[in-house]
């Protein structure tokens, strides 16, 4: 089923490209010969090959969920239901590997000696440590609108 899926693997190459300035294949190469050269560029080419290793898989299941589609007519059972989860899960597969290249990619990760995943995460906000004060206590407590004492 090629109706534009592979359109992901051929914006993150043409971004990779883009920022490398030169074309994957090339890229690939000059990793493949000094992978310590760039770290960035290496990580970038190894993500790319898992992108591409899971577009491929998402290929299969959605051939295969188109194949058994065919073949089962009427009400969805089972197996349908069953490929069309495994897509669900392929596709959710192929984006995560997607969003890290594009993450690898952006401005803040250039030039850091240290470009994997888990040193990128961005951090959220710092959690409180102390005890939040009281509020401060009525000197009079004051009724409820509409109840009389």
């Amino acid at each position: 089923m090629k109706d534009g899926s592979d359109d992901v693997l051929g914006v993150i190459t043409e971004q990779i490209e883009t920022r490398f300035g030169m074309s994957f294949t090339a890229l690939r190469g000059a990793v493949e010969k000094s992978p310590d050269a760039n770290p960035q560029a290496t990580q970038v080419v190894y993500w790319h090959g898992l992108l591409s290793q899971a577009q491929t898989a998402l290929d299969n299941v959605e051939d295969d969920l188109l194949a058994v589609l065919d073949t089962e007519p009427g009400p969805l059972g089972d197996p349908v239901l069953d490929r069309a989860q495994r897509v669900n899960a392929a596709v959710a597969v192929r984006d995560g590997r997607a969003l890290i290249i594009t993450h690898l990619l952006e401005p803040h990760t250039t030039g850091h000696q240290d470009t994997d995943v888990s040193a990128a995460r961005r951090r959220g906000p710092a959690l409180r440590t102390s005890q939040p004060a009281p509020a401060p206590a009525s000197a009079t407590p004051v009724p409820a609108r509409g109840v009389g004492r």
